[in-house]
This record gives structure tokens, sequence and C-alpha cells, in this order.
């Protein structure tokens, strides 16, 4: 499949760097919190129900901030942008041999909002304290999940937030 981006054609690109260049799939999540609750979505991963940030991949020609916007916005249904990073993580999942580079964003809320998914996907969204989700550990979409509501909560001790302005873009 050949895909053109600002009238450059991207699989071109991507030949002349090498058909074995790895490529780590790269991929934005929220920690979106409201008074020690955090909101994730519950989806179907392989015929079970599973529970995830709001996340999803980075699109061709999106930068990072764009496309944590549109995630949530997919998935809960609600406008936000992020207020800071909290975290870039690299993952394997060695049940789906894929490597992931996550870009984990904050948002923190000053009320509980009311989701409605719009992706067909999303069978719900749920309010839940950290013992809550540590009970659901193994219906967790992955243990990044987790990784990244306890470096959220890290951070609200130290203060060592990674700033928006910290990443850039050439979109």
């Amino acid at each position: 499949m050949s895909v053109t981006v600002n009238n450059i054609n991207v699989n071109a690109i991507n030949r002349d760097h090498g058909d074995d260049q790895f490529k780590p799939n790269a991929t934005v999540a929220a920690v979106i919190v409201h008074q020690n609750k955090f909101l994730l979505v519950e989806e179907i991963e392989n015929g079970k129900n599973v529970f995830n940030q709001p996340a999803g991949h980075l699109e061709i020609n999106e930068n990072l901030i764009a496309a944590i916007e549109r995630e949530v916005l997919e998935e809960t249904g609600l406008v936000l942008s992020p207020d800071y990073v909290s975290g870039i993580y690299y993952f394997h999942r060695p049940d789906l041999n894929l490597f992931f580079l996550r870009f984990c964003f904050v948002i923190e809320l000053d009320d509980y909002l009311q989701s409605k998914p719009q992706d067909d996907e999303i069978i719900d969204t749920h309010w839940l304290t950290l013992e809550e989700i540590k009970e659901k550990s193994s219906q967790l979409r992955s243990a990044m999940v987790l990784e990244c509501i306890e470096d959220y909560l890290t951070i609200q001790q130290t203060g060592n937030k990674i700033p928006l302005s910290s990443l850039k873009s050439n979109l």
C-alpha cells in the first residue's frame, strides 16, 4: 500500500531506510483523573473484556497531542486536551510479538464528566479508584495501564511533570 503525505510517497521513503529497520508501534494513552478516580475504557480483545486508558496508535501526519485528543474523543466522546506528559514507555507484548513506544499524557479534571464512546469497539467507560483497578489486574489490557497510573501518582508526590512543550513536531 502506498500513502502520499505532503506530495511525498511514504512507502518510497521507508524503503530507502531499509525493509529490515525496526519500527515499534507508536501509541498514545491518557491518564484521565478526577478526585483519585481514573477514567478507563472497557473493550474486547481476543474475545475477552479488558480495561485500558483511552489509547491508540499515532496516525500518519498527526502529532502526539492531536493523536491523544483524537483518541480521547473517539473512546470517551470527550473533547479534552492533555495537561502534561507523565512518561514514555517502551513495551513488548510477547503474546503478540509486538513492540510499543507509548507516550502517556495526563488530563486532570475539575469535575466528573459523562462520557459516551464514539468508537464501536469501546463497550463502556468507568471511573475507578486505584484499588478497583488493581482488583481488575487480570483484566487490564496490558501492564502499562497500572504502570501509567502509578507513575501519575508518583508525579503527584514529586512534581516531576514532563511539559507538553518538550514534544516537538515538524508537521
